[in-house]
């Protein structure tokens, strides 16, 4: 398959607080694997409870004036971290690439909308009024003071971007603690910050664990509000840390999503785009659209179109543009894939393609079998549960309303998708769909537009003014 393998150890020793590159208090290393040869590529020092606590000093520190900043302020800081990171899209898509597995075009797509994310935060900034008046009293929209950011490995940057931008919007300095298994991506974006020029202490990033740096930002009480992207049991266990404090919490956490075909739909457009929308970033997506409903009375068509184009997607090198599926980010979720492959299998799912085990020729790395079930019913574990892989299943319908009713038995709510011949229709069905996101007739994405999940699929929405609204604090001035 021609895998490559990379011949450069990469030891980053440093974070990044008040304004510069600090050596961590702790001196805990942590290797850092590839995803695609299991050999080890580098390794990162890791902060700890003490680096996190002089993080949110250094950013309170920077609050009492940056809270003070004008918009037009506000929005020429934005126009410098846009700049850099326009100038660092190459190394920014490259460092996804090769440290998680993440294939090419999907690289470089969220790279495109971190760009997008930032100028439609500048853009919501310019059109957002900060003094309302309502009546006799004036309401003033304060920024909400330090956030803590905590953020996954599989879009790593993409969440940082829409975050910080936000946060910055609103006056806000943040202390960062992405996934540690991120740590060469989090490398490119520091440099993005740190190149736009931002009074020291606005941004701050420690490396570490989740269950120390991130515990650590949690209960801290400098810190004002949590922003977390990830499993909703983090997000549970967050969401319980930060009351505490009465931390706000914006929650976007994981989904089960359903992509709903109408038997009007062109099936040999809609389950390749289904396919491709439940694969996106080898599975290992919240957004993902697991789980695809269609008509009973078409299952058999379903089935041989998915089967034929599933038999032709190719799985390998991530850096290869034509790759559509690369690895799992480790050894532990590669094994977690092949457990829910397995349940499927002993709870009497149909395996249509796919499998156990790994391609052949990729037995080095972390590679899953584009994996679909077919006849699954709605209660099995393989319907219910986020597998974060390339595993799809198919659920047949009786009509449209059976339809609705599955798409929503569900504890998630985040996403979903609803494929038809007939627009309108499509907009009824979606309507009635539990969920904060759901597409019409394929995948989008807008930067203005808010997401976020409906039941356990999170708290909160990111994006446009409904994502700036969520760092802001009203505040009433009134008189008699």
């Amino acid at each position: 398959m021609g895998i490559s393998k990379n011949s450069t150890m990469k030891s980053i020793t440093k974070i990044y607080i008040d304004g510069e590159y600090v050596t961590p208090h702790s001196t805990e290393m942590l290797d850092l694997i590839s995803p695609v040869t299991n050999e080890k590529v580098g390794e990162v020092r890791l902060g700890d409870e003490v680096d996190t606590n002089a993080a949110v000093v250094a950013a309170k520190r920077a609050f009492l004036t940056f809270s003070k900043t004008t918009k037009g302020e506000r929005i020429g800081y934005l126009e410098k971290v846009r700049n850099a990171v326009i100038r660092h899209k190459q190394a920014l898509a490259d460092v996804m690439v090769e440290e998680y597995g993440g294939v090419r075009s999907f690289c470089t797509m969220v790279v495109e909308n971190a760009v997008n994310d930032i100028n439609a935060m500048i853009d919501t900034l310019k059109n957002t009024d900060l003094q309302k008046q309502i009546g006799h009293s004036r309401i003033l929209l304060e920024p909400v003071g330090v956030v803590g950011i905590i953020i996954p490995w599989n879009m790593s940057n993409g969440f940082i971007v829409t975050k910080l931008s936000t946060s910055i919007a609103a006056g806000c300095t943040a202390v960062v603690k992405p996934s540690e298994m991120s740590a060469q991506q989090t490398e490119v974006m520091i440099q993005c910050f740190h190149e736009a020029g931002l009074p020291k202490g606005v941004v701050n990033f420690v490396n570490g664990l989740g269950n120390v740096v991130g515990a650590e930002l949690t209960r801290n009480p400098g810190v004002n509000k949590i922003a977390f992207t990830g499993s909703t049991v983090v997000g549970k266990t967050i969401a319980k840390g930060a009351v505490d404090t009465m931390k706000r919490v914006t929650l976007e956490l994981g989904g089960k999503s359903p992509n709903i075909i109408l038997d009007d739909a062109k099936l040999e457009e809609a389950i390749p785009t289904a396919i491709g929308i439940s694969f996106l970033n080898s599975g290992q997506a919240c957004a993902a659209g697991t789980r695809l409903l269609v008509p009973q009375s078409k299952l058999k068509e379903v089935n041989a179109i998915a089967k034929k184009f599933v038999e032709g997607i190719k799985v390998g090198d991530p850096k290869f543009p034509d790759t559509m599926v690369g690895p799992m980010v480790s050894a532990k979720q590669y094994s977690r894939v092949q457990e829910y492959i397995k349940l499927g299998l002993e709870q009497g799912a149909t395996l249509l393609v796919g499998g156990e085990g790994k391609p052949e020729g990729l037995e080095a790395g972390n590679f899953v079998k584009p994996t679909i079930f077919t006849n699954v019913k709605n209660d099995m574990r393989i319907a219910q549960e986020e597998i974060f892989g390339p595993v799809l299943s198919i659920i047949p319908y009786k009509d449209e309303e059976e339809a609705i009713a599955l798409a929503n038995d569900t504890t998630y709510g985040l996403c979903g998708y609803v494929s038809s011949g007939d627009k309108e229709r499509a907009y009824r069905v979606a309507a009635r769909i539990d969920a904060g996101r759901i597409c019409i007739n394929g995948m989008t994405h807008d930067s203005k537009v808010p997401f976020g999940g409906f039941k356990q699929s999170g708290i909160g929405r990111e994006y446009g003014e409904f994502g700036l609204e969520a760092y802001l604090e009203p505040k009433a001035l009134m008189e008699p």
